[in-house]
């Protein structure tokens, strides 16, 4: 019988959980960014502050709270990018810039542990705001989002992908279930999950890819209700969706389990309804930052990802923003 991508097995000489991504077994490491590096780090970049597009990037250790700290800047200004990262790279693609309103094509990295501004990486295969991204410890995944046209904005179901330890453009994926923008991702080590967003209509769906393979995605199970603009963070096993626009500003938080597929289940709240915020997590700890509240907000918050429950408040970002990007070193699919 043929062995399916993404099947597990425990490697008994070497001890070691192994995962099949379509041609080889691949190693599972029990890895804690936390011992080698001191600390799980969140990291914030960009934004839209009103009447200012932002190349600020900040941090924050996740296993405290208090206010976020400059870490340095994007290589340009911008709103609406994407960010995922490995235990040691976060990586920025894409996004919209300043009147003319510039679509961004730029993959850029930060080294998460210190700080500093980004270096360039690379190229997405396009100009694109409003995609989303995910990674395991290898590669990083980019899906969705709208590219201009000469008579409009064009949604794209492109997914495509980088290996995060060295520079270079992306290469081809596979196709998202439809074309879809403003959607939102988090992952496992073995899994991407992507969650609602525009097709242009509102979509509930949420759909999944095996990271180490390529292909197209496959349905994972629904939201209770269409959504865009949301934050997804998650530890290995939880994949945790917030926030976003449900015929209204939204301030639900709902949960996956990764693994499996099925329908979100309710998780709690955020403190206050907002759209367009980022997050980033731990092990432990998913928190959000930034978004449109209505009204621009600098506010971070946080939960224990194992649990559920209302968020509570971490402290502030710099200033108020909407349509930031964040990862972390610590993240589920590390």
């Amino acid at each position: 019988m043929a062995i399916q991508s993404g099947a597990l097995r425990f490697n008994s000489d070497s001890g070691k959980l192994e995962y099949y991504n379509g041609e080889a077994w691949w190693q599972i490491d029990n890895f804690s960014a936390d011992n080698a590096t001191g600390g799980a780090r969140g990291v914030f970049g960009g934004g839209y502050s009103p009447g200012v597009y932002l190349n600020v990037i900040e941090y924050i250790t996740i296993s405290s709270t208090g206010n976020s700290i400059d870490f340095g800047d994007l290589i340009a200004s911008k709103d609406r990018l994407t960010s995922c990262s490995s235990s040691t790279r976060g990586v920025f693609a894409g996004g919209i810039g300043s009147n003319p309103y510039p679509r961004f094509n730029v993959i850029e990295f930060i080294t998460i542990s210190s700080t500093g501004n980004t270096n360039d990486f690379g190229d997405l295969s396009g100009t694109r705001d409003n995609l989303t991204s995910c990674s395991n410890s290898i590669r990083g995944v980019f899906g969705g989002g709208s590219t201009p046209t000469p008579a409009a904005n064009t949604l794209v179901n492109i997914i495509e992908y980088i290996t995060i330890s060295s520079t270079g453009n992306t290469q081809d994926f596979g196709d998202l279930i439809a074309n879809n923008t403003r959607l939102s991702a988090c992952s496992s080590s073995t899994r991407g999950v992507f969650g609602g967003g525009n097709t242009p209509s509102d979509v509930n769906v949420i759909q999944f890819i095996t990271i180490s393979s390529t292909g197209n995605a496959t349905d994972f199970g629904d939201f209770p209700a269409a959504r865009y603009g949301l934050s997804a963070c998650s530890n290995s096993t939880r994949g945790l969706f917030a926030g976003g626009y449900i015929s209204g500003y939204s301030n639900v938080i709902e949960y996956i389990t990764i693994s499996s597929t099925g329908n979100a289940t309710d998780f709690g709240d955020l403190i206050a309804p907002k759209v367009f915020g980022a997050a980033s997590s731990s092990s432990i700890r998913g928190v959000f930052g930034g978004g449109n509240a209505p009204g621009i907000v600098n506010v971070i918050e946080y939960v224990t990802i194992s649990s559920t429950g209302n968020s509570i408040d971490f402290g502030d970002l710099i200033g108020i923003k909407s349509g930031l990007s964040a990862c972390s070193n610590a993240h589920g699919g590390l």
